[in-house]
């Protein structure tokens, strides 16, 4: 029975943290996207609303913005002579503003934003070898953004935004004992939660060539509050694991980002972000259950994540009044350290490489389309100590989108 505890109660639900580490999500902005990233500094459209709330006064008049991102991850894992990968799936994010200015030259700009910033999953084979540890995981946030921003002059504006987020976490994994029909039992957990925090930033022109940007993203802790556990066990084990609910907190990591943009000519255009993401926020996390039993009790897991600094860059080239041309990258460090490596979500540093267009088929419309790549370096032989697993992993993803921005 010491087995099944541990994995049940101390695997099984330490994989929502895993989870966030590396599912945090930069898709927010089609042209900051296929700029690697960026968008501190330059206040393209109303997507500046999550990049930089203070641009919001400064875009041309009011906007309404819609987008789509469609996240296709793969994970292969090797252990000897076993190899295995991911199922194919793909996972779709979204984004939608609507705001500006409140009229030509005004000091004020208002606007609401619904965006997806963590968001994703993976699903292994039912009968892999890692499937006491991890079988499936969905993670699904949701922020709304009321803003406001104000341009003190004609250098600098500020902005704010308050947030309500949302989220939804789905997992499921086997357990060490045998159905009658010989399948593995298997526990999964389902909940929901909310919780709430803010976005502010500062803009300063400094030039018709110069742009500076500073932003800080507040942490918001998501309270899992009724959550359901189903565990599906032989009878003789049902009293051992019960049909109950859950309270916790995910915490979802502040971000402070600098950014810089310069514009030489009127075609070319260049900027660059640094992201400083405060992934210390998961030092542990708890679960607490309503029922609780010799195998199954409250737990607390420990977690070394360290805080990290992205780096980004990002170019435009508009070929003329109606085509414009964007690419960029970034390098992205993984929060995990050494004994953290879980196939729940193998985290590591990432290579993103990004690409996109825009066409002005009207001077009221933009439509926006953009793609982006992301790789991991190996990671040979990693552990996952809670569960005494380890492998070597190596994570892949491609995410295309599209997307509308309509000019008022």
């Amino acid at each position: 029975m010491r087995k099944l505890t541990l994995l049940t109660a101390s695997a099984l639900l330490a994989t929502s943290l895993s989870y966030g580490a590396a599912y945090q999500l930069n898709l927010q902005g089609l042209r900051q996207l296929a700029m690697g990233g960026t968008g501190t500094a330059t206040p393209w459209d109303v997507s500046t609303l999550f990049y930089n709330p203070a641009g919001l006064s400064l875009i041309n008049g009011i906007q309404a913005y819609g987008s789509a991102q469609f996240i296709m991850p793969s994970t292969g894992y090797a252990q000897s002579t076993y190899t295995t990968n991911t199922q194919s799936q793909t996972f779709t994010s979204f984004n939608v503003y609507l705001g500006g200015p409140l009229q030509k030259d005004s000091k004020v700009g208002l606007g609401i934003g619904v965006y997806t910033p963590f968001g994703d999953g993976l699903t292994w084979d039912n009968n892999w070898l890692g499937r006491y540890v991890i079988q499936k995981i969905y993670l699904q946030t949701i922020f709304i953004q009321p803003t406001v921003s104000y341009k003190l002059n004609d250098y600098i504006s500020a902005g704010i935004g308050f947030i309500y987020a949302t989220g939804n976490v789905v997992l499921k994994q086997a357990l060490p004992v045998q159905m009658a029909d010989g399948t593995d039992a298997h526990g999964e957990l389902k909940g929901g939660g909310n919780g709430t925090g803010f976005n502010a930033g500062i803009h300063v022109r400094a030039s018709d060539q110069w742009q500076f940007g500073v932003t800080y993203r507040s942490r918001v802790n998501l309270k899992l509050n009724g959550g359901n556990a189903t565990f599906t066990v032989p009878q003789s084990l049902t009293t051992q694991f019960p049909n109950t609910t859950f309270n916790s907190r995910l915490p979802l990591p502040a971000v402070f980002s600098v950014g810089i943009g310069y514009k030489p000519s009127a075609k070319w255009s260049f900027q660059a972000d640094v992201n400083f993401t405060q992934w210390s926020a998961f030092d542990s996390l708890n679960f607490d259950y309503a029922q609780t039993t010799s195998a199954l009790s409250n737990t607390h897991l420990p977690f070394k994540y360290k805080n990290t600094v992205t780096y980004r860059l990002g170019a435009s080239y508009q070929v003329n009044s109606k085509i414009g041309l964007m690419a960029g990258g970034a390098w992205d460090p993984t929060p995990v350290t050494d004994g953290f490596v879980s196939p729940v979500l193998p985290d590591a540093d990432r290579i993103v490489l990004t690409g996109g267009v825009t066409y002005m088929p009207c001077n009221r419309v933009t439509i926006l389309a953009a793609v982006e790549y992301v790789t991991t370096k190996k990671m040979d032989n990693r552990s996952y100590d809670y569960a005494n697993f380890s492998g070597t992993y190596q994570t892949k993803a491609i995410t295309p989108a599209i997307g509308i921005c309509y000019h008022f």
